[in-house]
């Protein structure tokens, strides 16, 4: 089983009222917010981005997920590195790290079945 395409994009910002404002610009509603910095964008069937807020003091990063239909049934093929296996998040997905050859990070994500 392969990806199907991407699911999300997750960023950092270290101002959560002007990221937000920006995405907004751009056509994206605030779908989901917990009014602590974080929140979730949508626009159409697109991605969904994810904000949230991080300390002055630390590097903002932006990690991109993609879309696995089934964790079950998905098996990684030679040549792709699995950092952790797929795990339930607290967001109510399994995720799933794996690292490409350059050495960056890519979350999959599926659904919690």
């Amino acid at each position: 089983m392969a990806t199907e395409g991407i699911e999300a994009v997750f960023l950092e910002t270290r101002n959560w009222g002007r990221t937000a404002g920006f995405f907004q610009a751009l056509g994206f509603e605030l779908d989901v917010t917990a009014g602590d910095g974080s929140g979730v964008f949508r626009n159409g069937d697109g991605a969904y981005v994810v904000v949230v807020e991080v300390p002055e003091d630390r590097e903002p990063g932006v990690q991109i997920a993609l879309k696995v239909p089934d964790a079950d049934r998905f098996a990684a093929e030679p040549g792709v590195e699995v950092v952790t296996p797929f795990e339930d998040t607290h967001y109510g997905t399994r995720e799933m790290t794996v690292r490409d050859p350059d050495g960056r990070l890519w979350s999959l994500q599926a659904p919690k079945n």
